[in-house]
């Protein structure tokens, strides 16, 4: 028997609250920052992409600021990371920035985050560059659980979540586009969180 302690390692966006960029794209009408990790496998040229979009429409973190604060985590969402923190230690690994995640992460309790930081002009408040925490964090992170002894399970549901669905002892696919489960069809899918409870007490052992 397997006793390893288990480490459940969640992606924030399109998991546990809706995309901030999309949110942002809604508010001002510009179609390019709907671009996510869904459709952009490369997060350097994603985010490259995002600060040229900004740059060119004068947006600043007061205006990201503006839009997270009339934001919600995802129906049911808070109730799920509840009952998983009953179950086993939480960690939300995440490729966006403590600058936008803040408020939601308070509005879900206050889970433990990794995630990167932005580099703002403290006068014009222009997001000028972002500041990788670690390269590919979401995979050394679950190695590095690994090292520590701690049995890894990961949910995602974008491209850059892959090598931690890879690299986990167990990786789970949550509400992901048919074209990705059509390129990994080796990773289980679930589709809301009664799906990934359910998973998680059929297949992991945990209690309903």
């Amino acid at each position: 028997m397997n006793d390893r302690i288990t480490v459940a390692c969640l992606d924030l966006e399109g998991v546990l609250i809706p995309e901030i960029w999309i949110n942002l794209a809604e508010k001002t009408g510009i179609e390019e920052l709907k671009l996510t990790t869904r459709d952009i496998e490369d997060y350097d040229e994603l985010m490259e992409k995002r600060l040229e979009v900004l740059d060119e429409n004068g947006l600043t973190l007061k205006d990201f600021q503006e839009v997270v604060a009339t934001m919600d985590p995802l129906d049911g969402a808070g109730e799920f990371l509840q009952w998983l923190r009953s179950q086993v230690e939480v960690i939300i690994l995440s490729d966006t920035f403590r600058e936008f995640a803040k408020p939601l992460i308070a509005k879900l309790g206050h889970p433990t985050i990794f995630c990167h930081s932005l580099v703002v002009d403290s006068q014009s408040g222009v997001i000028k560059d972002y500041a990788l925490r670690q390269a590919d964090q979401k995979r050394k992170a679950i190695l590095a659980l690994r090292d520590l002894n701690f049995q890894t399970l990961s949910i995602g549901d974008s491209y850059n979540d892959i090598s931690m669905l890879e690299e986990a002892d167990s990786g789970i696919f949550f509400k992901p586009t048919h074209q990705i489960t059509e390129e990994y069809p080796t990773i289980p899918v679930t589709r809301n969180y009664d799906e990934l409870r359910s998973h998680l007490c059929i297949n992991h052992g945990f209690r309903d």
